[in-house]
C-alpha cells in the first residue's frame, strides 16, 4: 500500500495491479511468420492462419518456387499480398511489365485477375502475408 496516498490514487494502483495479474495470466497464442519455417521446402508452403466466412489470412513461403508453367491463378476472393522478406516476381495476365516484389512491397489482386509467380529467390525464404477477402 502507498503511505500517504489520496484515496483516488488507492483505487488506480489496485486497478492496474488487477489488469497486470489478468493480462499475465491470458493464453493468447503468440506466433511469429519467420519462425517454423522447414529447412528444405520441396514445393511452396501455404498455411492457413486465420479464417472467417469473409476472410483468409495465409502465411506462404517459397524458396525458388514459381507457378507451373502455364498455369495463371484465378481465385473467388480479392487478395492483398504483402511480401515480408526475400524476393519475387508476379506476372499479370495482359500485363507486359514483371512485378518486381522486395520487402514491403505489397499488392491488392481482384477476384479473376489472373496472375502467376514467375521466380522467387532460390537463396533464402520468400515470405508472404495473403489476405484473401470478399467485398
Amino acid at each position: 500500500m502507498v503511505r500517504n496516498a489520496h484515496p483516488t490514487q488507492l483505487n488506480i494502483t489496485k486497478w492496474v495491479n488487477r489488469i497486470f495479474t489478468i493480462t499475465d495470466s491470458m493464453s493468447i497464442p503468440q506466433k511469429n511468420l519467420f519462425q517454423d519455417i522447414p529447412g528444405y521446402l520441396a514445393e511452396e508452403l501455404a498455411e492457413v492462419i486465420l479464417e472467417s466466412n469473409n476472410v483468409r489470412i495465409e502465411r506462404i513461403v517459397s524458396k525458388g518456387h514459381s507457378s507451373p508453367d502455364g498455369f495463371w491463378y484465378d481465385q473467388e476472393k480479392n487478395e492483398f499480398v504483402v511480401l515480408l522478406k526475400g524476393r519475387a516476381k508476379l506476372l499479370f495476365e495482359g500485363e507486359p511489365k514483371v512485378v518486381i516484389m522486395k520487402p514491403g512491397d505489397y499488392v491488392e489482386i481482384k477476384a479473376h485477375v489472373k496472375h502467376r509467380v514467375d521466380w522467387t529467390d532460390p537463396e533464402e525464404e520468400t515470405v508472404w502475408l495473403a489476405i484473401h477477402y470478399s467485398d
